[in-house]
């Protein structure tokens, strides 16, 4: 009876939801009623956990940035290994059929339009058993440069006709400089996308973008970079496997409603106390629960999203210290200085008003 109550539960709110079509979830709110008309047993989404307003904020200042892309062509018969790099990795199937091998995981079977977010320091092989002797791989080792910033590399297994064609990347995705949402991954995200998604067709722009090497070509392909990580994460909300509560910040409502927050004004006059209301919690429970999910108190989580805010406006140009720094929450433009020394490990720069 618990399950049905709460099947009908979602399905009225789904319904309600639907005559307001105005918003980016609409989409994905149809897609999780159909989930639910088709399955028999019913698991509280995330989606239902934090509201559309918190996961808005967390979604829009999230900072994502490429470390490199690459494309990974292998031929029936062999297969491609690389190493783990320090930064997660995105591999999308363009074209073709195989299997990926992350570390001790078992292997992936890849198909068309497959993506797959392999954690940081997991090093992977790329699979293409030839139908005739389907246990005989000859073995090429791709070679990462000593400096991936701002490369586009192509890696190739074997000579015929390309049998399996991946986009491969890595990058970093998080709020300011130490709070990266896939900091914690220890196993492979796998979801499967469609033509329609058309996500083949932004991450061949991104390569397109950073091989051009011109003027702005970083941050579009970053920003390209972004738009396939949201969907990912989209996806998530309403997917009925459990890989999307491995994000701490989405697995603890009231903890991200607190963090969406800091996230969306870092400079307002925040405390350990008026964050703890925010979440509806008690001031000791609060601290301990922020601090589980991201491995440092509130305070000091908050000091470095106010000091991303602040190398954003110094870079603009636009505003004098005493104002970026008041901007950033600070009284005194001293406190701002150490802070921003702290954070940064030096002065702003020269140019700065």
């Amino acid at each position: 009876m618990r399950i049905k109550s709460r099947r009908n539960c979602l399905k009225t709110i789904l319904d309600f939801r639907q005559k307001n079509t105005d918003d980016w979830f609409f989409p994905f709110l149809i897609n999780l009623r159909e989930d639910f008309n088709t399955t028999s047993s019913v698991r509280e989404p995330l989606l239902l956990q934090i509201s559309e307003k918190d996961l808005d904020k967390l979604l829009t200042a999230l900072e994502v940035k490429f470390v490199t892309l690459a494309q990974c062509v292998v031929s029936s018969g062999y297969a491609l290994s690389i190493s783990g790099e320090h930064a997660p990795g995105i591999h999308y199937n363009l074209m073709g059929m195989g299997r990926l091998c992350i570390g001790d995981n078992p292997p992936i079977e890849v198909v068309p339009h497959t993506l797959i977010i392999v954690p940081s320091n997991a090093p992977f092989r790329i699979e293409v058993p030839d139908e005739q002797d389907p246990t005989a791989l000859r073995l090429v080792t791709g070679k990462l440069p000593a400096s991936l910033n701002n490369n586009v590399l192509r890696f190739v297994a074997g000579e015929g006709e390309p049998a399996l064609t991946l986009f491969c990347g890595y990058f970093y995705a998080s709020y300011g400089l130490s709070t990266d949402i896939f900091h914690d991954l220890t196993k492979p995200i796998v979801e499967q996308f469609g033509v329609e998604d058309k996500i083949d067709l932004v991450l061949a722009t991104a390569l397109k973008e950073l091989a051009s090497q011109e003027i702005g070509s970083g941050a579009m392909s970053a920003a390209l970079l972004k738009q396939v990580i949201v969907v990912l994460l989209r996806r998530s909300l309403t997917s009925l496997q459990l890989w999307a509560e491995r994000f701490s910040i989405l697995g603890n409502p009231a903890i991200s409603r607190a963090f969406s927050a800091m996230v969306a004004n870092p400079g307002a006059g925040h405390t350990v106390s008026s964050l703890a209301r925010v979440a509806n919690l008690g001031r000791s429970a609060f601290m301990a629960q922020f601090t589980s999910l991201f491995g440092r108190p509130p305070i000091s989580v908050l000091r470095d999203l106010r000091m991303r805010q602040a190398a954003q406006q110094i870079k603009a140009g636009t505003l004098s210290l005493k104002e970026i720094a008041a901007e950033s929450g600070y009284k005194s433009l001293s406190s701002f200085l150490r802070a921003y020394r702290k954070v940064h490990g030096k002065d702003p720069g020269k140019n700065i008003r």
